[in-house]
């Protein structure tokens, strides 16, 4: 049996009619440079050479931008990262790099877990929420759009353990834990702003509602017609950022461990063993309920990457993991990448 999400937003369980191995045979990852080229053409306005499109009449250019780096940064599933509420996004300090939040067991496969998200993505998040967002929202106040829409729930807090106390149009009080917010509760949940109602949802639509989270494979479908149509042999689904946030993490983790990383070989086994192998941080960056389901992805990719680090250690003392993907890539033919723009 696997869990799986019905239309209506509620989860069930369904026969598992195939085994989940076959899902490797269909991967295909992104190099960082391929991902910008596409992230560039397709969703920013810019042309094959770099240069910017003087024809862009492009829509929602920064929540598009924000969204697509959320899941290259965290390797969030579509359904996590498209489902996200203001308050489940990471505080991000100056310092950090990398900044920790917390995924609902309701969307998470019902195993909530924490996440990762780059200060690079959460600073486009941020000025998407002030800019594109607000905006939308301000449009949907002044049209009233929020004051008839039936059955809202309008949030009061969130408390320690995680529950969520609301109210509903007619004052009623409740609770509810926040681990047990489907996709369509979500999308009914609305909290009070200085000039009224808004969706607590990160992600809105142009008329100021709540996005399903689905809308982004036709985003993403959009963007890989525009690259295709400027001469850019690229496409790119939502799912896709996912592995190739796995692959660079998995690479990053073999490379920093095959370096040494100005460790002696003792501090390394000690680091192995209070952390695990990079297998097993990458299955806790994605969530996977099984380690070997972490290695049938991307076992192929990876698979002679130690045995060339360890007999070009020297070459490769000075490569970036840019690089070294661009490397792997000519390799396999699943690992896209493009030249650099001249």
């Amino acid at each position: 049996m696997r869990e799986r999400e019905l239309p209506s937003g509620e989860t069930a369980w369904v026969p598992a009619l195939r085994p989940k191995a076959v899902r490797s045979v269909r991967l295909k990852w992104l190099t960082p440079r391929a991902y910008r080229r596409w992230r560039d053409v397709g969703l920013g306005g810019y042309l094959a050479d770099g240069t910017r499109d003087a024809s862009w009449r492009g829509r929602n250019d920064g929540r598009n931008l924000a969204f697509s780096e959320t899941l290259w940064s965290s390797g969030l599933r579509l359904r996590e990262g498209g489902t996200l509420l203001l308050d489940e996004l990471p505080e991000c300090e100056i310092e950090t790099r990398y900044a920790r939040g917390r995924l609902a067991k309701a969307v998470a496969k019902g195993r909530g877990r924490d996440y990762w998200m780059h200060g690079r993505a959460l600073k486009l998040i941020d000025n998407y929420v002030i800019t594109e967002r607000a905006a939308a929202v301000r449009r949907a106040q002044r049209g009233r759009r929020y004051d008839n829409l039936p059955d809202i729930k309008i949030v009061e807090k969130i408390d320690r353990s995680r529950r969520v106390h609301y109210r509903s149009r007619s004052g009623e009080q409740k609770v509810t834990p926040l681990d047990e917010l489907t996709s369509a509760d979500r999308m009914r949940f609305f909290i009070e702003g200085q000039d009224g109602l808004q969706p607590w949802m990160v992600w809105l639509s142009e008329a100021g509602m709540p996005l399903p989270y689905r809308t982004w494979q036709a985003v993403f479908a959009d963007a890989s017609r525009r690259c295709t149509e400027f001469g850019v042999d690229l496409g790119c689904h939502p799912h896709m950022l996912r592995h190739s946030f796995a692959l660079r993490m998995l690479m990053t983790l073999i490379y920093a461990h095959d370096r040494r990383m100005g460790i002696t070989p003792e501090e390394r086994r000690e680091f192995r063993l209070i952390f695990g192998d990079p297998w097993v941080l990458v299955q806790t960056l994605l969530g996977h309920a099984n380690l070997e389901t972490t290695r049938q992805c991307y076992l192929e990719p990876v698979s002679g990457l130690q045995v060339e680090l360890f007999l070009n250690d020297d070459d490769l003392e000075e490569s970036s993991i840019t690089d070294l993907m661009s490397r792997v890539a000519q390799a396999s033919a699943k690992v896209i990448d493009v030249e650099e723009n001249p």
